[in-house]
């Protein structure tokens, strides 16, 4: 519990100490930043846990360690196996996610968290977790253990910067180029569909993607990239 709670806490934590405390604190931000950036680091955290604790144990287990093989006797489909890594990924995001939302509350000083939206951002988180978890499971499989590392380096950053984590998507629309890249980023619909449940638009809030675009857009994500890397875990399971 130790080392992963300090996997899923540190990185988030000091973004949002240094982006939402710091630069509020000089200056650099505006009034209402904070309720802006809260969502969009808990449903990074949601989604890079749950892709980092799927992608890298598979590397691991395929290449060196050699446990999958244990699982894969299991009287199940193969299938089934890699199903049950992309879920468990999810459920390590899901917590990794809920931890944050506490801190941020005790961090920040101008955010806040309704209790009777916690069912919904509960769904919300899940599904950011599972979504993860899959783009996990196609990374995991597909990359050679050798360049896991480099893989996340090339992939992580990338992700991180172009889910609307930092910024709602609508106030990109004079960076149109930017705003249509960060379309293609499953990211950006968790933490658009977490800023819609919780904000109300205003005039330094745009309003958020509607809930059934987001939902949309994570379905397909949870459905391409988990036969992407299911056959990836086929792949890698006859070798």
């Amino acid at each position: 519990m130790g080392p992963f709670l300090g996997q899923v806490i540190v990185e988030p934590f000091f973004m949002l100490f240094v982006f939402g405390k710091v630069l509020g604190e000089i200056g650099f931000t505006q009034p209402g930043f904070q309720q802006v950036l809260l969502p969009g680091v808990v449903a990074l955290n949601s989604f890079l846990v749950a892709l980092q604790n799927t992608a890298l144990p598979l590397a691991i287990d395929f290449s060196w360690t050699k446990e999958i093989e244990d699982r894969l006797l299991a009287p199940i489909p193969v299938a089934l196996v890699a199903v049950e890594k992309a879920v468990f990924g999810a459920m390590r995001g899901l917590i990794g996610s809920l931890v944050m939302i506490p801190i941020g509350l005790a961090l920040l000083d101008d955010v806040s968290w309704p209790l009777e939206k916690m069912p919904v951002t509960l769904g919300i988180l899940s599904l950011g977790g599972l979504v993860g978890g899959c783009v996990g499971l196609t990374l995991g499989t597909l990359a050679p253990a050798r360049h896991i590392s480099i893989v996340f380096a090339m992939t992580l950053t990338p992700i991180m910067f172009t889910g609307a984590t930092q910024f709602p998507w609508r106030s990109l629309e004079t960076v149109r180029w930017f705003q249509v890249l960060c379309t293609f980023n499953p990211l950006t619909y968790v933490t658009e569909a977490m800023r819609g449940l919780l904000l109300a638009p205003g005039p330094k809030t745009p309003e958020s993607i509607p809930l059934w675009i987001c939902f949309s857009a994570i379905g397909a994500a949870i459905l391409i990239f988990g036969m992407i890397g299911i056959r990836g875990f086929n792949r890698r399971a006859q070798d």
